[in-house]
């Protein structure tokens, strides 16, 4: 089955920094277009960072220069590294991407989501 697996979330205060990672269930399925949600308590999920195929990124206006994409096409792992941490940082972060293996793809698959907590 073709899951995404995250991991890194936590409990960090303002400030701080956390790593977020994303990998394929499985190392012989690549990911393509990968994009990092997140949803507060009583909020809409919101985009905060999307990485193209090729490695191009955006991300939204409430992290930029804080948060950072990078991608180990080797491990089929996406990173989101978060510093500075806020506590409207808080949330339940969520991965999504589309995969491929040889012909066949595998697309809008998303990750069980990781709690993010901000807080002193």
């Amino acid at each position: 089955q073709v899951q995404l697996v995250e991991s890194g979330g936590g409990l960090v205060q303002p400030g701080g920094s956390l790593r977020l990672s994303c990998a394929a269930s499985r190392s012989i399925f690549r990911l393509n277009a990968v994009d990092w949600y997140r949803q507060a308590p009583g909020k809409q999920r919101e985009l905060v960072a999307t990485m193209s195929s090729g490695g191009s990124t955006n991300y939204a206006d409430s992290v930029k220069g804080r948060f950072t994409m990078s991608r180990d096409n080797a491990k089929s792992t996406v990173y989101l590294q978060m510093n500075s941490l806020k506590p409207e940082d808080t949330a339940v972060y969520y991965c999504h991407a589309d995969l491929t293996f040889g012909t066949s793809s595998f697309n809008d698959r998303w990750g069980q989501g990781t709690q993010v907590s901000v807080s002193s």
